[in-house]
């Protein structure tokens, strides 16, 4: 991951506890550069440090004093808001990206870039947005748009984890899944099920078919396609022992 991280801004935050609650987001999704804007007095003992949790170590203490003007002339800015322009004529706040189709666009942006984030009353004002490059909102019910700034952040952090966060906790779902040809092989199986239970031959094709699409929806795991195979294969030589046994009682010369 060789593109440079983005930096966090807080301005003029007021409580010292959505500072300590911003750098453990940016400690969760792999970012570490907090700057601060005329920021609230951050107490080694207090709650910004209680809120922090493992950011209290590097993230937190390690956060830069700055001012607006410097952030606006080192930076490719992204202003996050809650309330946006409704058309081009409230231009200040419009356009607006969503921080899903925010961290799409950072894709293609090879420049230092600071998310600015504001007061947790009143965000960012209008002079203030005016000097930035972007604007970010975070899509929420209408009857209460206005997020925690803690929470904004948060939500941000996560939605560009792909551009900032090399490996998480969870497995590669890519690598867990069936390989091809044992995939296929369930397929065949699925098939000769149909046929030895007499499942109507007109039918069989569109219900092979929708099989297909439900598994090739639900990309199963090594084991789970093992075991749907083990079912199948003993469901369909139990069938098939049945057949041979019907047939038998059925020869006429064996009486």
């Amino acid at each position: 991951m060789s593109r440079e991280r983005p930096v966090v801004v807080v301005v003029d935050a007021e409580t010292p506890g959505n500072v300590g609650t911003i750098a453990r987001a940016m400690k969760n999704f792999g970012l570490t550069d907090l700057k601060l804007v005329d920021p609230p007095e951050l107490d080694p003992d207090g709650e910004a440090y209680g809120f922090a949790g493992h950011a209290r170590e590097d993230v937190l203490p390690n956060a830069e004093e700055v001012t607006f003007d410097e952030v606006v002339e080192t930076y490719h800015t992204v202003g996050c808001t809650a309330i946006t322009g409704e058309d081009s004529r409230r231009h200040v706040r419009f356009p607006f990206k969503t921080p899903r189709e925010l961290a799409e666009s950072l894709r293609t942006v090879d420049a230092p870039t600071a998310l600015v984030f504001g007061r947790e009353g009143r965000g960012l004002d209008n002079a203030e947005l005016a000097r930035l490059d972007e604007v970010c909102s975070i899509p929420a019910s209408a009857d209460y748009p206005v997020l925690n700034l803690g929470q904004a952040a948060t939500i941000l952090c996560y939605e560009l984890r792909e551009l900032t966060v090399e490996e998480t906790q969870l497995p590669d779902v890519e690598h867990e899944r069936a390989a091809e040809p044992d995939i296929e092989r369930f397929h065949d199986y699925v098939g000769a099920f149909l046929e030895s239970s007499g499942y109507k031959e007109v039918k069989r094709e569109k219900t092979r078919r929708l099989i297909r699409r439900l598994v090739g929806r639900a990309h199963p795991t090594d084991r789970e396609i093992h075991t749907l195979l083990g079912v199948l294969r003993r469901a369909t030589e139990q069938l098939e022992h049945r057949s041979e046994l019907l047939a038998e009682y059925d020869e006429p010369d064996r009486w």
